[in-house]
Order: C-alpha cells, then structure tokens, then sequence
C-alpha cells in the first residue's frame, strides 16, 4: 500500500463532499460490514494527524447522552505511537499468536477520554463516538479497533493527561482477512483464526429479536 494512497483517498472525500455532483454517500450497512475490528495493519500505509482530526471530527455532529459532551481526544500519530504500543494488549482470545504480529502494528491511535468521572451516560456516550469514528475511518478508506486492556494510569502519566482515559481506537489500514460466521445464541462467540482467515461468530438476527 503507497503511502499516497491515503492521501488521494482523503482528499477525494474531501473533494466529494463539497462538490455538487458528489456521489451519493456510502450505505451505512456497507460502512458497518466493512468496520471489522483489526490487529494486523499494513504500515506502509501512514495516519497523519490530520486524517485523525478528521476521524475525530464527527463528535460535534452525534448524539450526546444529556448533552453532557463529556468527552475528549487525545490523537496519536506515527511519531509517538511506541509510547501507546507499549501499553496497550491486543487478541487476548488469541493468546498464543502473540498479536499483533511483528511488523503489522497500529501506528496511530486516538485515546478517548472523559473530563468528569464516568458514569452510565458517559459509557452510552463513548459507545456512539467510537462507533461513529470507526464508521468514519472506514469511509476514508481506513479501520481500527476499540482496545479496553490497556495500562490508563502509565497512559495518563506518557501524555500528561488531565482527563480520565476510558478507550483507545488503533487506526490503520487493515492487513488481514477478517469474515463474519452467523451462529446461534447458545454457541461459542469467541473469535478465532482459520486457514488464515479471522472469522467472527455473530448470533443470527432472528435469535436476538424477542
């Protein structure tokens, strides 16, 4: 992947939405099928600080329990992203693949973050911001990943951080082959690799209507 690759997707979003002519946007349930949650990234690839300002861009847009917009982002590029690395544990269902693989690690991340003590309605809130900025990343032509096993008091001591980290998204462009498998609810959900494939149980639809 050139590293230019990027940057002509970002511009070209850029360029569709302001343009007249735009094409219609990307259906939600094809951004959704395409925001799988990835370890493995492809570094040729390079997240500037300014494509994460972008991603994180849509906060001022979404719904806001109570309207508190409690929440705020650090953003992490290349240049520091060892300092998150260090700090973060990743396919913890995986143990033995030691994930993620060498030479396949995010490179930038956005630390999301909470300026009060949390509590459910900032929960609600961060699940709508994280989802909302991953659907975003994936429209750039990107994915990433929530990671909640992470160290927060070495997190808040690395980037001096006054507020209270709750949630780190590595963002990158996806290496691996990731598949969807329908199962019913009484089956294992656990996630797993196969014949080089990493496959993702989800209960079929029917089984989660009452």
């Amino acid at each position: 992947m050139a590293d230019n690759y990027l940057e002509n997707k970002y511009d070209n979003l850029l360029k569709n939405k302001t343009s007249m002519s735009a094409k219609k946007a990307t259906a939600v349930s094809s951004l959704m099928l395409k925001n799988r949650s990835y370890r493995g990234y492809d570094q040729r690839c390079i997240v500037t600080f300014e494509h994460l300002k972008h991603i994180v861009s849509v906060n001022d847009k979404i719904p806001s329990a109570r309207n508190q917009q409690v929440l705020r982002f650090k953003l992490v590029d290349s240049d520091n992203a060892d300092k998150v690395l260090n700090l973060i544990k990743l396919g913890s269902a995986l143990p033995d693949l030691h994930l993620p693989i060498k030479g396949t690690e995010p490179r930038a991340f956005i630390i999301v973050c909470s300026i009060i003590d949390a509590d459910k309605w900032t929960y609600t809130d961060l699940g709508i911001s994280c989802q909302s900025m991953l659907l975003q990343a994936v429209e750039m032509g990107l994915n990433g990943i929530c990671i909640g096993a992470f160290n927060k008091e070495k997190i808040k001591e690395e980037f001096n951080l006054d507020a209270e980290p709750l949630l780190i998204l590595a963002i990158g462009k996806g290496a691996e082959k990731i598949r969807i498998k329908s199962i019913q609810a009484d089956k294992d959900h656990n996630y797993y690799r196969e014949n080089g494939e990493h496959i993702v149980p989800k209960v079929k639809i029917d089984e989660l209507i009452f």
